[in-house]
């Protein structure tokens, strides 16, 4: 059979991605922070929004259809009066014209003022570099080992390569690192876990040889914890080895951690659930959110000027358009924000009256069909969104699971799995810790059916060391 090239015509739909629908869809996918970000950029470059003050004057959009926002229409079509008929604003009754009362008014300095800054590792190591008795020549290369210290406070480079960097020798380094090394915090400036461990050991137990020799020379053997092997290699009793190893168990491998900015991030939740008698309600966060309108001023501009063209009004029509846009768009975000999570709601009630070990398996595909979306959609809805729940506050995709298989044939989410495993492991004997392959075992018992592997990944997952390593010291 011969191969030859012909032309043909073809008739199909596909959607096209104008700039407008680019913008819903990045819309979506945004966390309630980059929202409100973009809010205020586009606010910045759109002259005509403004931000309403009164909830009453909030914009009413009319959803506009593809076919008015299009490239083919966009250019050719003003935007009428009756599209952008938005209550007027009476500035004299806008909220910042009243004066407040005395009960109203709050003089008090705002939370922020109390904080102070914590002090960086840097800042407190350069603090005791400036009060000891360092030459100008020392002061620059302790600074410089200073500078290339971790957040855990370990030394990152060798004293050849700050040498080189600086211009000094590496014996001169060496003797600026070891000056260091005696800063607060004990075992900061080391070059390894070892270095760290023995620094600390020297400083706070010097009459405790035994660990020195034990960090110096068998710490792989700590680590196993063959307190056996130790006893017999060092030729010490069993006991004194124990004790040692307990009096190391309270050395940082981590000196500079306290002094890292812990800051608990506040997440503040895009839905919130509440329980109203049997039903559970689903209620969006509007807090913090502006309410968005066309400002009145260019609204005027167009009617005094409705029969007359040039170069402002095609600006003021187009910024209209693309604000009217944006107000549809993060009206559609809110709507479908919602519906997913009354579909989430509908899915997970047994969750939300029970807890996570009655979470139900669930994928993308469940909530697309229930809301008759695509999964693309979904994914982008549930993407940096929280909703607030009786059990707590969850990210959206946290309800989105594989399954397990159960003897009974049933399935369960692979997240009450691991709270079942977190839950076993809490209560096991610390002396004789379950192994992996004991918490199969054991799942099996609760009719729970899951591979050995598929054990080990969900305790890495849960930050469980290995049953080896939590094996605690008689």
């Amino acid at each position: 059979m011969a191969l030859e090239i012909r032309q043909s015509l073809k008739l199909a739909q596909q959607p096209i991605m104008t700039p407008q629908l680019q913008q819903a869809i990045k819309l979506l996918q945004l966390s309630r922070m980059e929202l409100m970000d973009l809010i205020r950029q586009e606010q910045e470059e759109n002259p005509v929004i403004e931000e309403s003050l009164e909830p009453s004057a909030e914009a009413e959009v009319q959803e506009p259809s593809y076919e008015a926002v299009g490239p083919s229409s966009s250019d050719s079509k003003e935007v009428r009066q009756e599209e952008i008929d938005f209550p007027e604003a009476d500035w004299r009754e806008a909220p910042y014209w009243k004066t407040k009362s005395a009960e109203e008014e709050d003089d008090r300095p705002t939370f922020e003022n109390f904080l102070t800054k914590k002090a960086s590792l840097s800042d407190h190591l350069l603090w005791q570099l400036r009060l000891n008795h360092f030459t100008e020549e020392e002061r620059l290369i302790g600074t410089l080992v200073i500078g290339n210290l971790n957040e855990d406070g370990l030394l990152q480079v060798s004293p050849e390569e700050i040498g080189a960097q600086s211009g000094f020798d590496p014996e001169t380094v060496q003797r600026v690192i070891q000056k260091v090394q005696t800063f607060d915090p004990a075992g900061v400036a080391a070059r390894d876990l070892r270095e760290c461990l023995l620094l600390q050991a020297q400083q706070f137990y010097p009459q405790e040889p035994l660990m020195q020799r034990i960090i110096g020379s068998h710490l792989h053997l700590l680590a196993k914890k063959g307190y056996q092997t130790l006893a017999r290699e060092l030729g010490v009793p069993l006991e004194e080895v124990i004790r040692a190893t307990r009096l190391i168990s309270e050395l940082d491998p981590r000196p500079g951690r306290r002094f890292n900015d812990d800051t608990i991030p506040y997440i503040t939740p895009d839905v919130y659930v509440f329980k109203m008698g049997d039903e559970y309600v689903v209620m969006l966060n509007e807090d913090g959110l502006p309410k968005l309108r066309i400002n009145s001023y260019y609204r005027n501009i167009l009617r005094e000027q409705a029969k007359s063209s040039g170069e402002a009004k095609d600006y003021i029509n187009e910024k209209i358009r693309s604000a009217l846009w944006l107000i549809k768009s993060i009206h559609q975000r809110q709507r479908t924000i919602a519906r997913v999570t009354k579909s989430i709601v509908k899915f997970q009630r047994e969750f939300l009256e029970k807890g996570v070990a009655y979470l139900k398996p669930m994928v993308l595909k469940d909530v697309a069909l229930d809301v008759e979306m695509h999964e693309s959609t979904i994914s982008r809805v549930t993407s940096n969104k929280y909703v607030h729940t009786p059990q707590g506050i969850f990210e959206l995709k946290y309800f989105f699971n594989s399954s397990i298989n159960t003897s009974r044939g049933e399935n369960v989410a692979s997240e009450s799995v691991k709270e079942k495993i977190r839950l076993i492991l809490a209560q096991e004997d610390a002396q004789k810790p379950y192994s992996d392959q004991e918490l199969v075992e054991i799942l099996k018992k609760q009719d729970i059916l899951i591979a050995r592997r598929t054990v080990t990944k969900y305790r890495e997952m849960l930050g469980v060391l290995p049953s080896i390593q939590r094996k605690q010291i008689l």
